[in-house]
């Protein structure tokens, strides 16, 4: 093939005229990342609406070598779902794939296309009086294709784990157009290798996710939750223990806010008012569920309330009265993250390091901070029940956002990561790498690794076809 003009002719003869974007006026909202700090360009945007559409345009990009970025609801904070600038890559988003195949209530399985949302999966398993337990803030734009290939983790990670531990088969299209599927649905498959863990977590640089079957539960009957009050993030892992221990699995999230989180999310909001009274400078919003009779579960949340006073762990505490209060609560921990973005000027370190070890980072990573860029607020929250912690700097309330982050973004975030690594934690928590991580890898990860995740990578992708320049650094 000849000419870009046939190859796009080509593309549009799989998924048909609607389907092939080349325009830049129809492309643009898929070249530029949520952020806005990534954008690219591609030959074309490409909207299958079946496998075997996607099978076709990826074995068609393999014979011709052409490129293709793989994309979702385009939620990623790291500019792993968008084309580089010259890429000559196309975008293949699977929007079109969002139809929900099959729902088992027996084997507590859901069956769906990649493109179907979050909230949309948590809608079907709420039709089916089930409960898919992925929570997170982007929920109604982010797909499930991108939440397996980032391996997402959310608020309740704590009780139910992340992606990895929510799925029970996937089906993917290789980069030469071949279909993998273990659609099975089966909890014990002990016939060699688990090859969908390959593709969970890849980025989409071994192969496009196209359908799932994730594990659902039951729905919990009672649900309480309360804001507490904290001297310090040590006596927060202190009451995260004791909650453990008194309510053990009911324990579904236990998520860390600082007074500057909260404060920016109230403001950001205008019409949410901070739970507790004092400006506390560090609070806890704590969730237990259960399917037994809501007073049990209320009492047991106060039961841990009292024993964490009791310690000195908890100072204050707000619980909330109904459901509209524990909505009204999650919502000022979701929207964090929105108010950083709107805010501009954020140094986003999505981070992880051993629950023991949470208090220490915090205070050193603050020192480093405020040595480096003095007067940063310290947005810190995140999900410290999985040792989750998003540690964001932003820039002061009269500081321009670009003039903080071209001062700042590079010191910071590498004396954060450096202090994560010597504390045996983890450099991307749950957010990936894309191109944002990707070259900060050959420090962190050791060579051995590099090289195994290269020789997957040429395995199944040996034309290197797939999300180019993301995750993987370069070679050498």
């Amino acid at each position: 093939m000849s000419t870009r003009v046939e190859f796009i002719a080509a593309l549009t003869r799989i998924v048909g005229p609607q389907a092939c974007l080349t325009e830049v006026a129809d492309t643009v909202g898929y070249t530029t990342d949520y952020r806005k700090l990534y954008r690219g360009d591609a030959l074309a945007v490409v909207l299958p609406a079946s496998t075997e559409e996607v099978s076709q345009v990826m074995a068609l990009c393999h014979a011709h070598g052409v490129r293709v970025v793989p994309q979702g609801g385009n939620t990623s904070l790291m500019g792993g779902a968008v084309p580089e600038q010259d890429s000559g890559a196309i975008v293949l988003n699977l929007r079109r794939m969002n139809r929900v195949l099959a729902v088992d209530t027996v084997n507590d399985t859901l069956t769906l296309q990649a493109g179907v949302t979050l909230s949309g999966a948590r809608a079907a398993a709420d039709e089916a009086k089930r409960l898919f337990p992925l929570r997170i803030g982007s929920e109604g734009s982010c797909q499930i294709g991108g939440n397996l290939a980032t391996n997402a983790g959310g608020t309740a990670v704590l009780r139910y784990g992340n992606m990895r531990d929510l799925v029970l088969g996937i089906e993917a299209v290789l980069p030469d157009g071949r279909i993998y599927s273990s659609l099975r649905g089966l909890r014990k498959d002990n016939t060699g290798y688990d090859l969908k863990q390959l593709f969970i977590g890849s980025e989409g640089t071994l192969g496009i996710i196209t359908a799932a079957v994730l594990k659902l539960y039951p729905q919990p009957r009672a649900v309480a939750a309360a804001f507490v009050a904290v001297s310090d993030p040590g006596a927060a892992v202190q009451l995260l223990g004791l909650a453990k221990q008194l309510a053990g699995p009911q324990v579904t999230a236990f998520e860390l806010v600082s007074a500057d989180a909260m404060a920016l999310v109230c403001d950001y909001l205008g019409d949410a008012r901070p739970p507790l009274a004092g400006q506390p400078a560090w609070m806890v919003l704590m969730e237990f569920s259960a399917t037994g009779e809501q007073a049990a579960l209320d009492a047991q949340l106060t039961q841990v309330l009292e024993a964490g006073m009791e310690q000195g762990w908890v100072q204050d505490a707000a619980l909330a009265a109904s459901l509209s209060d524990v909505q009204a609560f999650w919502r000022l921990r979701e929207e964090i993250s929105d108010a950083q973005t709107r805010t501009g000027g954020s140094i986003k370190c999505d981070v992880s390091v051993p629950l023991s070890d949470i208090p220490a980072f915090i205070e050193q990573a603050s020192q480093q901070v405020q040595t480096l860029a003095p007067g940063s607020r310290m947005v810190i929250y995140g999900h410290m029940g999985d040792g989750n912690v998003h540690f964001n700097p932003l820039r002061p309330a009269d500081t321009p956002a670009r003039e903080y982050l071209d001062q700042h973004y590079s010191t910071v975030s590498h004396a954060v990561d450096q202090l994560v690594h010597r504390l045996n934690g983890s450099i991307s928590a749950e957010h990936g790498i894309g191109v944002a991580k990707r070259d900060d890898l050959r420090l962190y990860k050791s060579e051995v690794e590099l090289a195994l995740m290269w020789q997957v990578k040429r395995a199944l992708d040996p034309k290197a076809l797939l999300n180019p320049g993301k995750m993987l650094p370069a070679e050498g």
